[in-house]
């Protein structure tokens, strides 16, 4: 088979000007093509951009890996943060300890319930929170605050809050005077929301009793083998998880939630690849002459249907370019500008304030070669009937 002749006749084919039917035929192939492929790389792109989104949440709002302590020994834990510190592809070993309660200020005696975040004013902490604001605060204790949380109790930088915390061990309420000094975004809803972080001795003595270590890495990515590491050399004293277990059905969901909509969103490509075939059928009517008189010149079956499946595979493949450029930049224009945004109620719902549409070089070669498979398909039975013409009858026709 001569390749070259194959592809100039299906090129020729392609762009003929002599039928009007033709055109729209093929130019109404080229668009639903075109918009088939787009939709689902927008798709993609917001799957894989809430999953990443999120992932970058879940880590920076705590850590790569926590260790809680079971024994309850804090020498112990002390020699643990010591022992892990070590280890290659460590951060930071910080000791945390987490409270219940609520805060108020005057104007809003009601408040709003939160959660306590000790850390040591020294150590790195996940989440990229700025502890040394915390520094210095005298006899009131300095306090971050969440940026939504800011906004729904409309405090002023250095004013002073009151916060009630649950001593669940003693079963009594501690009150306690704190002072607002920065606020911090991290784009999760629930950290910005609820989220009030103070130095851990003060979360202790309200209570805050479950002190565990976080450990942050270089590559969150890749945790399982640091976190075997981990439970290997702090032993049965320490429980330890991952991000990727304890978020380990969250995840799952998405990854089907994500082939499902991939699999939905194909008959889209389908139905698309349809009116190919449709441009096939006009095409082999428009052009019976043609193909009388190429049979009669010796072109084979096998070359003529190879010309018209290269055909239909041209049409197909300029138009899943074209939805791949589509897609790629309604998701750059999405993601940019931020288009797609939470309010509040809903944030607190799907984790995260905005959606980045991220597109994946691997997505895109799926969702190509998945448009490509179904042309050809949809393309091979017009192929057939066409490299089947009786060449007599076809000269005939007029």
């Amino acid at each position: 088979m001569n390749p070259s002749l194959v592809g100039s006749l299906a090129w020729r084919y392609v762009r003929g000007r002599r039928s009007f039917q033709l055109r729209g035929v093929a130019r109404a192939a080229l668009v639903s093509s075109s918009l088939g492929v787009a939709t689902m790389v927008v798709a993609m792109a917001l799957m894989s951009g809430y999953s990443e989104d999120l992932q970058d949440k879940l880590i920076g709002g705590s850590a790569a890996i926590v260790a809680y302590p079971i024994s309850g020994d804090l020498e112990r834990v002390a020699l643990g943060m010591t022992e892990l510190a070590s280890l290659p592809g460590v951060v930071s070993v910080a000791e945390v300890a987490y409270g219940q309660g609520s805060v108020s200020r005057v104007e809003q005696p009601k408040g709003y319930e939160v959660t306590l975040r000790g850390v040591d004013l020294e150590a790195v902490t996940p989440g990229r929170l700025d502890t040394r604001a915390l520094i210095g605060g005298g006899d009131v204790p300095g306090a971050l605050l969440g940026a939504e949380l800011v906004r729904r109790l409309g405090v002023e930088k250095g004013e002073v809050l009151r916060l009630v915390s649950v001593d669940l061990e003693d079963l009594r309420f501690r009150y306690r005077r704190i002072r607002y000094v920065e606020s911090f975004e991290t784009g999760f809803a629930e950290a910005d929301s609820g989220w009030v972080v103070l130095e851990r001795v003060v979360v202790e003595e309200l209570g805050g009793k479950s002190s565990l270590l976080e450990i942050s890495l270089e590559d969150p990515s890749d945790t399982e083998a640091t976190a075997a590491q981990v439970r290997t050399l702090l032993g049965d004293d320490f429980l330890v998880t991952d991000w990727r277990q304890y978020n380990r059905e969250l995840f799952t969901a998405l990854r089907l939630q994500k082939l499902a909509l991939f699999l939905v969103l194909g008959l889209i490509v389908v139905v698309a690849t349809f009116n190919v075939a449709s441009t096939l059928v006009v095409l082999t009517r428009e052009r019976r002459r043609e193909i009388g008189v190429l049979t009669a010149m010796g072109l084979d079956r096998g070359r003529l249907q190879a010309v018209f499946v290269s055909c239909g595979v041209l049409i197909g493949g300029v138009g899943s370019l074209i939805g791949v450029s589509l897609g790629w930049s309604v998701a750059w224009l999405l993601t940019t500008f931020e288009l797609v945004r939470f309010d509040p109620g809903v944030a607190a719902i799907y984790f995260i304030n905005s959606v980045p549409f991220r597109v994946h070089t691997d997505d895109v070669l799926a969702i190509l070669g998945f448009s490509l498979a179904t042309t050809l398909v949809a393309c091979w039975l017009p192929a057939r009937r066409a490299s089947r013409l009786d060449p007599t009858e076809a000269l005939r026709y007029d």
